[in-house]
């Protein structure tokens, strides 16, 4: 395979130099695919088919069934995605609580679906299973470069105001 990366005419080595200490800790191990997968998720946001290709080459695992693995696991993204990932849980606790409202009102303000990213790249929307803060129901969380923030006892009204907020900021 050829060492030029298609989508930035750069070599594959020199893009994925964040990645090599990983792969040379665990390229040869048996069982590190989701490990290897996860740091590189951790590096890079997600798991670009050039990252999937890079992987197969230092491990000799075929790009097909690392792609398999990267699909059935939900905690993995084949897509970039926005500077703040909003975590909207619909367990049991936060469904009776109203999460349908909440993400109804999250999606109309945003102007996307669950998966979805914003066209500015600021939002995306991932619907959970649980968040483990039943208490707090209806619950988000938000990830960001600055950390994760919990947003609990949500209304419509206060989840515009948490995301106008943040838009502001970016």
């Amino acid at each position: 395979m050829s060492e030029k990366c298609c989508c930035c005419g750069g070599s594959r080595n020199e893009q994925f130099k964040e990645l090599q200490p990983v792969l040379d800790k665990y390229a040869k191990v048996p069982g590190s695919l989701i490990t290897i997968l996860q740091k590189t998720q951790d590096i890079y946001g997600y798991l670009s088919i050039d990252a999937i290709n890079h992987i197969s080459e230092a491990t000799g695992i075929k790009p097909a069934k690392i792609y398999g693995v990267a699909t059935f696991y939900a905690q993995f993204r084949l897509q970039p995605i926005g500077k703040n990932l909003i975590m909207l849980c619909q367990g049991t606790a936060c469904h009776v609580n109203g999460s349908e409202m909440i993400e109804e009102a999250v999606c109309e303000y945003l102007g996307i679906q669950d998966g979805e990213t914003t066209e500015d790249g600021i939002f995306t929307l991932n619907n959970v299973a649980c968040l483990g803060c039943c208490s707090l129901a209806p619950v988000m969380m938000i990830q960001s470069a600055d950390g994760d923030e919990t947003y609990g006892n949500l209304t419509k009204d206060k989840v515009v105001q948490i995301l106008a907020e943040i838009k502001e900021r970016a």
